[in-house]
C-alpha cells in the first residue's frame, strides 16, 4: 500500500478540520463541557448515518469497544491539558509524540510496508511538531508540568486508538460502517461522566453553545472519518503522521483567532514538517 496523492490530500483536509474543532474547545466554554458537547454532537450525526452505512462485520466490534475506551481517556486527558495551558502549548505536544509512537507500533506489529524515506519523513514531521512546544507562549515559559503530563497522556491514547481503528476498519468490511459505529457508541460514556461530575445544572452553560458545538462535532467526525478510510488504503503510520500536520493549521488558528503570538520556533517547526511531508511523499 502507498499513500497516493488523493489520499494524501484528503488526510491534509482532515488535519485542517481537526485543528478547527480543537480551537472550538478553547473558546469561551469550560474545556470539559466543550469536549462533551462536541463528542455528543459526533454521536448524534453518526447515529443518523448508521442506517446508510450499515453495521460493520461482527469481528470489528471488539475493536470498536477498545477504541471507545481509548477515546474516552483521550477526551478526558485533552480537556485537562487545555484547562492548564494554551492551545499552542498543548496541541503540539499531544499531536507531536503520537506519530513517532504510532510508527514504532505499526512497524513492530502491523507490518505495513514503508520505505526508509517515509520513515525518515515521519521522524522529521514528529520532531517539527514537538519543536513548537520547546518554548511556551505565556511569557516564553514552559507549560506547567501537569499540562505536559496530560498532553503526553493524550499522545499515548492517540497512538493506541489510531492503531486499533486502523486494524478495526480493515476488519469491518467497510470503513464507513466502522466509523459510524465507533462514533455512535463512543459519545455516551463521555456524556455519562459529564453528568456525574457536573449534574444537570452544571451542563447548562453548554446549551448556549449548541451551534458551535455541533459545528465542532461535525468537523471532528469528518476529520477522523477520513482518517479511518485512509488507513484502509494506505499504511497506518503514514496516515497518522500526515494527520499531525494539523498542528500547522492549529498554529494559524491560535495566532489569528486566539491571538497567541507567532515565534521563530513555529517557523522552524513548520519547515521541518514540510520537509518531512516531502520525504513521506517521495518515499
Amino acid at each position: 500500500m502507498e499513500l497516493q496523492l488523493p489520499v494524501f490530500l484528503a488526510v491534509l483536509a482532515a488535519a485542517a478540520l481537526h485543528a478547527g474543532w480543537n480551537a472550538l474547545v478553547k473558546i469561551r466554554l469550560d474545556p470539559f463541557l466543550a469536549m462533551t458537547l462536541i463528542c455528543v454532537s459526533c454521536g448524534i450525526i453518526a447515529l443518523a448515518a448508521l442506517p446508510i452505512t450499515g453495521l460493520p462485520n461482527p469481528e470489528a466490534w471488539l475493536w470498536v469497544a477498545i477504541s471507545t475506551i481509548l477515546h474516552l481517556f483521550y477526551y478526558l486527558f485533552l480537556a485537562e491539558a487545555y484547562r492548564r495551558a494554551d492551545m499552542s502549548q498543548v496541541y503540539p505536544i499531544a499531536r507531536g509524540a503520537a506519530p513517532l509512537v504510532t510508527t514504532a507500533i505499526s512497524l513492530a506489529f502491523i507490518h505495513d510496508p514503508m520505505p526508509p524515506g517515509s520513515v525518515l519523513g515521519i521522524a522529521l514531521l514528529g520532531l517539527g511538531v514537538l519543536l513548537i512546544s520547546l518554548k511556551g507562549q505565556r511569557g516564553k515559559v514552559m507549560p506547567s508540568r501537569a499540562a505536559v503530563v496530560y498532553a503526553l497522556l493524550t499522545a499515548g491514547t492517540i497512538s493506541l486508538y489510531t492503531i486499533v481503528d486502523g486494524v478495526g476498519a480493515r476488519a469491518a468490511g467497510s470503513p464507513n460502517a466502522y466509523a459510524a459505529a465507533l462514533f455512535a457508541v463512543d459519545a455516551y460514556p463521555m456524556l455519562a461522566i459529564c453528568l456525574w461530575r457536573k449534574g444537570l445544572e452544571g451542563i447548562r452553560p453548554a446549551f448556549k453553545f449548541l451551534m458551535p458545538g455541533f459545528a465542532g462535532g461535525a468537523m471532528s467526525l469528518a476529520a477522523y472519518w477520513i482518517v479511518i478510510w485512509a488507513m484502509t488504503v494506505a499504511p497506518i503510520a503514514l496516515v497518522a503522521a500526515t494527520r499531525e500536520t494539523s498542528v500547522l493549521f492549529g498554529g494559524l488558528i491560535a495566532v489569528i483567532f486566539l491571538k497567541e503570538p507567532f515565534t521563530p520556533v513555529r517557523g522552524m517547526s513548520a519547515a521541518l514538517i514540510l520537509i518531512g511531508l516531502v520525504f513521506m511523499r517521495l518515499g
